[in-house]
């Protein structure tokens, strides 16, 4: 069986957002193949740098309201606020470390434990098309998966995201349909417990 994956898949492991994904990708069962377009692993990198991007604004945004909170001698919340801003800014930096730390190893668990395939010129072409997901990235790693999944005519297909947003609707899920892809789960709990009823 092939279980396609994006973006989101190594993403919710770094976040924590989906501890499934996460133990799914550790102790894979032998009867599910990961499929993921390689894109996605770049799309991944690029959203952990935006994401470092804000957080050092961030960084700079607390460390001028502890700042402005120490100067404030009139307030009786000043010296609270100023001292828990501390405290949290030095966690708020160590949960940047942690979940940069947790991609980069989904992304390398990725690297041994799934297919990572390749966006073809026919993928692209079909991408540049009137869209079936308006945002541009989204649309292209939708047609990769369609592209790869049409030269697997025969395997068990389905699909994994909890961009829901994108990947959720009707006409995303008849297009999936189209190319053999039987389900659409939007959390590897859901994949789990319909892999186990199999």
């Amino acid at each position: 069986m092939i279980l396609y994956v994006e973006t989101n898949f190594p993403l919710s492991i770094a976040k924590g957002q989906d501890p499934e994904a996460e133990r799914l990708l550790l102790n894979l069962p032998s009867s599910v193949n990961i499929a993921i377009p390689s894109i996605c692993c770049l799309e991944a990198v690029s959203v952990l740098q935006e994401e470092q991007k804000y957080r050092k604004r961030f960084e700079q945004d607390l460390k001028i309201q502890i700042n402005e909170a120490q100067r404030n001698l009139s307030s009786s919340y000043a010296r609270s606020v100023a001292f828990h801003l501390e405290q949290a800014l030095p966690q708020y930096m160590e949960l940047a470390k942690e979940v940069k730390a947790r991609l980069l190893q989904a992304l390398d668990n990725l690297a041994t434990k799934a297919e990572l395939f390749p966006l073809t010129a026919d993928m692209l072409r079909e991408s540049l098309l009137p869209g079936l997901i308006q945002d541009g990235t989204d649309n292209l790693i939708l047609h990769c998966i369609l592209g790869h999944a049409r030269s697997h005519p025969t395997q068990v297909k389905v699909f994994l995201s909890g961009n829901t947003r994108d990947f959720g609707t009707l006409v995303v899920q008849q297009a999936l349909r189209d190319v053999g892809v039987e389900d659409y789960f939007s959390r590897t709990q859901d994949f789990l417990g319909w892999l186990r009823s199999q």
